[in-house]
């Protein structure tokens, strides 16, 4: 048996107080006479992952007689080898809290029993669970038959207008899924969770470069890198556990580059800083994209074999830098066409499907029948010499970001900036790799996607795709916002990044097949994915005949697109009487939500609004803000107590994707149930009563499969089954997603996770399975641990790792070899990302039709190539085209958006986040010592700055603009600096988000009061990094 570090040290101390060393060894010693008990005597130890970040920081949980009595870092995890982040270690006192005479005690603040909130009360009503389910699934008939649209232009919808829902980042994977799945049985289309405010634009940008939007790497490959560029991430604070593997990859000879607003604790462990402007990201980036060309430091071979460098794109793609607007602008409906961004076709080829062929699936008896995609062959010039070619149009395209232009639009010292372009492509060799490691200030932008486009053309450039040490590395926020987003509870899309349906373009399962099927590569099989998907969700009920109960599923309005129900809009609905009714699971938008005194506002015009959390947080108090009256506000408010992280059981995903177990160490307090058991038990309710009143359009209620048993009982592990999939004849577990089928005969509720759960022999014991292993081998010695747990896809650690060979299948770097073609078959230390069985082939990025990955992305809405716009607030004008604002941004027509001017508010202000607080502050502005050490807000700003304006530390500080004003604390510090930019002196300010009234510890006013409730138009995602405000020294 593997004895792990925490075995072989807690034996030392049960042997007793002599030392480990002298009782192995067989000395005598002297026995103590008064032996101190140990801590851990006689406790059960559980294993568990931080509630945190996406870092996924294993820990154990000791409980003894049924008390949680210890907290502490897995030492035998991978990723934190036991390490945790103040945060992290503090999460003992989620559940309890110390008292004066050093006992410990319930946490006093933790909501145990049901609560209602009448309309027009001031205070919470003690209830029944019984009374909380009955209510709750009373309002939700009232207002889904009130709001509910069976058809709409001809097309069935089947969609309920009235009700919105928020969450699944805090919950496990499974309930995470459950709660997309119970939302869309009841019609509902405004599903988000907490991506969409923090991580949306990975996938946007990161999906039309490569096929998949995830983090391409994991956090213990860091240690392989030669330079490191952390920007838009201060990862020593709000991602330790990253620190660990970036010094090891310093202490092997890496250089570590910082880039960001403030001269963060990150800046002060790296070897090059450099200071920028908050949002003139993009022209950094232009900057080196136009370096990296002109110098031709691009790794070549690398570019022409696996990238679409070589092909030629069509002769009426144009861009003018007069305008700022691509080809294909239609001025009246502010989008663009595509048409004109797409390839020179040489010749189409057709799929063939005849007997014995790889697409011969699609004859099956219960395939749905659909016209099968002709394949387009690009064009091509290897020599890269024709104009048209990519590489060349993306040369001239950037030409304009000279180092100068750059300097005076970023703000960034030239010499510096220099400095760090050449350092970064120096990566562009075989022998090299080169990470980036980004986090929010990259993606909350209104042109956020963008941002994470531009990364990964300068890493596919440099070659740092696919390979050990290389990758462009989110680090995430919420604890499960990988698995989140992965699960499908989002707007836009289903489990597993499948499109969900729209009334325009998926008015029927044929045309959802013919829309989203690529022509080539792994999305061929896209058919077995969907419909195993409707065989899971609807059971029996789905078959070919009845198109699989594809018309029950609720679809985006023909009229609309997919950001019309994101979360900006949701409250813009709620204040125009169109949402009725709010679900929150593990969120608090109330105060995460940009331009929040809005959102506050909108909220009080809901009719009913339902709170999922462990404590009373800003949204289930919304009424109870200081600006707001409870007498005037109508809303019922019903707060159902959830139990904690380590109170029940499931999986969790970090940002390396690897879906790790939770295992349950106590039972929940008082009256708290898990969110699975929650929305269980509230769908029976809700489905009881349509079966016995009827109402608008139940079938797609009463036809899906929500009951989730083993034995009469709710069960956790059923619905695992239901996410790895099974044979729906025989029931047993699927191998993986290669087993699905499009025949029906396979159900799967997401076919990335399939395979995570799949040991048919150890079926009831979670323990047994993918996702649970604890091997710490590495056999490689690259930090892959391929025994321990599972990653999707495929167990898969490097994504696209078929790059990290040549075309012929030769390593780049022999010592870091992830795969290599021996000439008879593949050596695979990593599971290969591409057709294994085939001999060497350039098609390394096979979750793209091309299999190749796109520097020119016709599939990005706003815009095939990055283009620097500056954000919809900002200090100065836009130089490098003949548009200040990118013209896609959504929601600026809102009235609520009050849009500042440079004139009137004349700072640029940038939001982060303290290493002692998490996001909204719902659970560390609840542990009584996180609070001790950051016990307020404050606002950090140039000694320059705060001379001009008479302010000294500590000073209280009024910051404001239009949306709102809030008071914080000054600090005067050289980690901010006044930045020239295009030749005038500019002050930016920096203020964190965590803090606002709710609790009774660390309060204060709401950052995101001021923050503009804009968006990104591929991800949604607000604008929260950089806009404007003015500020005095308070009265």
């Amino acid at each position: 048996m593997e004895l792990s570090r925490r075995g072989f040290l807690k034996r030392g101390f049960l042997l007793g107080g002599g030392g480990l060393a002298s009782s192995l060894s067989g000395g005598a010693f002297a026995a103590p006479k008064q032996k101190k008990v140990y801590k851990l005597a006689n406790v059960q130890e559980s294993t568990n992952i931080c509630c945190y970040c996406s870092g996924g920081c294993g820990t154990i949980c000791s409980t003894r007689d049924g008390e949680l009595i210890n907290l502490e870092g897995d030492p035998d995890h991978p990723v934190n080898l036991g390490g945790l982040c103040p945060k992290g270690a503090a999460m003992w006192g989620l559940r309890n809290v110390v008292t004066k005479d050093r006992k410990a005690k319930l946490h006093p603040d933790r909501v145990l029993y049901p609560l209602v909130r009448r309309p027009g009360k001031k205070e919470w009503e003690r209830i029944s669970w019984e009374e909380a389910l009955e209510g709750i699934a009373r309002r939700v008939k009232t207002t889904r038959d009130a709001s509910f649209v069976e058809k709409e232009d001809g097309v069935t919808v089947n969609r309920c207008d009235g009700i919105a829902s928020l969450g699944a980042a805090q919950l496990n994977n499974e309930e995470g899924w459950l709660v997309q799945k119970f939302m869309r049985t009841l019609g509902v289309v405004a599903i988000d969770n907490q991506t969409r405010v923090c991580h949306s634009s990975t996938v946007a940008g990161l999906a039309p470069s490569f096929g998949r939007g995830s983090m391409t790497s994991h956090w213990c490959d860091f240690q392989n890198a030669d330079v490191i560029l952390s920007i838009g991430s201060n990862n020593v604070e709000n991602h330790p556990l990253s620190s660990r593997w970036v010094e090891r990859a310093q202490e092997r000879g890496a250089t570590w580059i910082v880039v960001d607003p403030r001269f963060t604790r990150s800046a002060a462990q790296a070897d090059i800083y450099g200071r920028i402007r908050p949002g003139s990201d993009l022209a950094f980036y232009g900057g080196l994209i136009n370096y990296i060309l002109t110098k031709k430091l691009y790794h070549r071979d690398y570019v022409v074999a696996f990238t679409n460098a070589a092909c030629l794109l069509r002769k009426d793609y144009e861009f003018d830098p007069n305008t700022g607007l691509f080809s294909g602008w239609d001025p009246e409906t502010k989008t663009y066409s595509d048409e004109t961004w797409g390839y020179d076709v040489d010749h189409k080829e057709k799929w063939d499907t005849s007997e014995g062929s790889s697409f011969a699936w699609v004859n099956d008896e219960g395939t749905p029948d659909f016209t099968t995609p002709d394949l387009k062959v690009m064009k091509r010039d290897e020599t890269l010499a024709d104009p048209m070619c990519v590489l060349n149009v993306m040369a001239r395209h950037y030409a304009r970001y000279t180092p100068d232009v750059v300097a005076e639009v970023t703000g960034m010292d030239k010499d510096v900036m220099l400095k760090i372009w050449d350092v970064y492509a120096s990566t562009g060799r075989p022998d090299k790799a080169g990470s980036i490691l980004y986090a929010l200030g990259q993606t909350q932008h209104s042109y956020g996607s963008q941002n994470c486009r531009a990364m990964c053309i300068v890493q596919l450039l440099l070659g740092n795709v696919g390979i050990a040490g290389g990758g462009i590395n989110a680090l995430r926020g919420e604890p499960n916002v990988q698995g989140s987003t992965d699960v499908g509870a989002s707007c836009h899309q289903a489990p597993g990044y499948l499109s969900w349906p729209t009334g325009k373009k998926h008015p029927t399962l044929r045309d959802y097949l013919e829309k989203e099927t690529y022509a080539a590569g792994y999305y061929a099989n896209k058919p077995k994915f969907w419909v195993s998907a409707l065989r899971e969700w609807f059971g029996d009920n789905a078959t070919v005949d009845n198109d699989y109960c594809y018309d029950l599923l609720p679809k985006v309005s023909p009229k609309k697109s997919y950001g019309d129900y994101a979360t900006i809009t949701t409250f813009n609905d709620m204040r125009d009487d169109k949402t009725k009714g709010y679900f929150c699971w593990g969120m608090n938008p109330a105060h995460s939500t940009p331009n929040a005194k809005h959102a506050r506002k909108a909220m009080a015009k809901l009719d009913w609004l339902v709170v999922a959390d462990w404590f009373l947080t800003e949204t289930a108090t919304f009424w109870e803000a200081p600006d707001m009256n409870p007498e005037e506000i109508g809303t019922e408010v019903y707060f159902l107590p959830a139990a904690l992280i380590y109170e029940k059981t499931g999986s969790i995903n970090n940002s390396g994707r690897w879906i790790q177990w939770r295992e349950k160490a106590i039972e929940p307090p008082g009256e708290c149930k898990s969110d699975f058991e929650i929305m269980e038990l509230l769908f029976e309710r809700i489905r009881t009563l349509y079966e016995k009143e009827g109402g608008a359009n139940p079938d797609p209620i009463l036809k899906a499969q929500m009951s989730y048993q083993i034995d009469g009982k709710y069960d956790i592990r059923a619905l695992c089954w239901a996410l790895n999939g099974f044979d729906v004849k025989t029931g047993k577990l699927l191998k993986g997603y290669g087993d699905l089928k499009a025949d029906g005969s396979t159900a799967c509720g997401i076919w990335i996770f399939s395979g995570y759960y799949n040991n048919e022999e150890a079926k009831l014991d979670p323990m047994k399975q993918p996702m649970t292993r604890r091997s710490k081998e590495d056999p490689t010695g690259l930090g892959l641990y391929p025994g321990w747990s599972f990653a999707w896809p495929a167990n898969r650690r490097i994504l696209y790792n078929r790059a990290s060979a040549d075309a012929q299948g030769k390593p780049w770097n022999p010592k870091r070899v992830l795969v290599e073609w021996d000439g008879q078959k593949w050596k695979q230390n990593d599971v290969g990302d591409f057709v294994t069985a085939l001999p060497p082939d350039t098609n390394a990025f096979f979750m793209t039709w091309e299999q190749h990955a796109r520097l020119f992305a016709y599939s990005m809405g706003d815009g095939p190539l990055p283009e620097h716009f500056e954000p919809w607030e900002s200090p100065t004008k836009n130089v490098l085209n003949g548009r200040n604002n990118a013209p896609m941004t959504l929601y600026t027509d809102d009235p609520s958006v009050q849009r500042a001017s440079a004139e009137e508010f004349p700072y640029a202000v940038t939001t982060y986040s303290v290493v002692e607080h998490w996001q909204s502050g719902t659970q560390t502005r609840n542990i009584p010592w996180l609070n001790e050490i950051m016990p307020a807000n404050f606002i950090e700003i140039s000694e320059e700055l705060a001379r001009e304006k008479g302010i000294k530390s500590g000073d209280w500080v009024r910051v404001w603009n239009k949306r709102g004003s809030v008071k914080v604390q000054a600090v005067v510090t050289i980690r901010m600096q006044p930045m020239k930019v295009n030749g005038k002196l500019t002050h930016v300010v920096g203020m964190p988000h965590h803090f606002s009234w709710a609790t009774k510890l660390a309060t204060g006013d709401n950052v995101n009061d001021l923050t503009p409730n804009v968006g990104d138009p591929m991800s949604f995602i607000p604008e929260y990094k950089a806009f404007l405000v003015n500020l005095e020294k308070a009265a």
